[in-house]
């Protein structure tokens, strides 16, 4: 087993974890774009819809920190979920500045829908492992990403 050091300056392509990472991602992404698209809904506003339908009320920055995107990609997906329906936006009793965003009685609907497409699409993968290299996977990725946490630069 070859063991990798920072020092290396080059390495092929097939070695490189992180281009692993990027296809799974991408696959997941593209699968769930697919299974989603009947219900009317992108990726990331399902990420959104799921989110907020555990912490109603959230802000559109805390809940753009949940789903991994900027402030204004939340503010633009929640635009598109407001124009549909889906949310509401109200101001905040003591923070006038503040949005809290809920579901709406539809958006409730909407995100049942999506969320059993997308459940069955993370039963399909977790079914793909045994028990015990679901554990282990969880747990390697895990540490990618402290590893990954712990080497980003500071700005």
């Amino acid at each position: 087993m070859r063991r990798y050091h920072a020092e290396m300056t080059s390495m092929p392509v097939s070695e490189r974890l992180g281009s692993h990472l990027k296809r799974a991602e991408q696959a997941l992404n593209a699968t769930k774009t697919a299974v989603l698209k009947p219900a009317g809904v992108t990726v990331a506003q399902y990420s959104a819809l799921l989110h907020l339908s555990t912490n109603p009320g959230i802000s559109a920055a805390a809940l753009a920190r949940l789903c991994g995107v900027t402030p204004p990609t939340m503010n633009t997906i929640l635009n598109n979920l407001q124009d549909r329906g889906l949310i509401e936006r109200t101001p905040h009793e003591w923070h006038k500045n503040v949005l809290e965003t809920r579901l709406t009685d539809e958006g409730r609907a909407v995100m049942a829908d999506a969320d059993a497409r997308a459940v069955r699409v993370e039963r399909a993968l977790a079914a793909e492992f045994t028990d015990e290299e679901r554990e282990a996977l969880v747990g390697l990725l895990g540490r990618c990403v402290a590893l990954l946490e712990k080497e980003r630069p500071r700005v």
